[in-house]
């Protein structure tokens, strides 16, 4: 359903920038959808707190979700990128011990969390606005906010009870290189790969027992997407 949501969007923001053609002189904006593979470097302090086993730790899979993003021309090199993923469920897996008591640990999915994580971003592009092939770099900032967090039946039974999480939201400095291709007028498709800097502090609370820990996510982002300029 959230996948149907963002492509109706974009087919509408594609639709105004079919009619705003009429009335525009330039193409000074750009709306793209594509793919991200988001590869995650997670790191994390191991969980603190009492009745603790040591070494428990947790990460993050790598995970695909929808690209989507608006673009608008500053100047023949300068543009600024408003960028977004479709938000995606990450499972939160058991890294440390193979058990904590009797209850098998590490490898084990323990819950999910879901994440808004848009960017804005200052692209230099090089090389004149007629070449079809266009390299870019640019910088920005990224705003990164959890939410839906659910610890599921494993993890609570390997921290002793029904558990809540809360996490505190992410800003960070966000980074890309990229290569865009205008194989006709109005159309242009683009590689990228992106880094962002994610750093949150999550709070478990176990009936009363509170366990901390802070972990920095770090993720790396290749985009393959498609663009209408208008």
């Amino acid at each position: 359903m959230r996948t149907k949501k963002a492509i109706v969007a974009l087919a509408g923001m594609l639709a105004l920038g079919l009619i705003s053609r009429q009335v525009l002189a330039q193409d000074d904006n750009i709306a793209r959808i594509g793919m991200y593979s988001v590869f995650y470097h997670t790191q994390a302090d191991d969980v603190s707190g009492p009745f603790t086993p040591p070494h428990l730790n947790a990460t993050v899979p790598n995970i695909n979700t929808l690209y989507f993003a608006y673009l608008r021309r500053l100047t023949a090199n300068l543009e600024v990128e408003f960028a977004a993923g479709l938000p995606p469920q990450t499972d939160i897996v058991g890294k440390g011990p193979n058990r904590v008591g009797s209850v098998p640990y590490n490898g084990q999915v323990l819950g999910h969390v879901t994440w808004l994580s848009p960017s804005v971003l200052l692209h230099y592009v090089f090389f004149d606005e007629s070449a079809r092939w266009r390299p870019y770099v640019g910088v920005g900032v990224n705003y990164t906010h959890f939410y839906d967090r659910e610890v599921n039946a494993n993890g609570q039974a390997a921290l002793g009870g029904p558990t809540s999480i809360s996490q505190s939201n992410s800003i960070g400095p966000a980074g890309t290189v990229g290569l865009s291709f205008t194989p006709k007028q109005h159309w242009d498709v683009i590689g990228s790969l992106s880094y962002a800097r994610v750093k949150s502090d999550l709070t478990l609370n176990t009936e009363g027992v509170i366990r901390r820990t802070t972990a920095d996510f770090r993720p790396v982002a290749l985009v393959i997407a498609i663009g209408w300029k208008f």
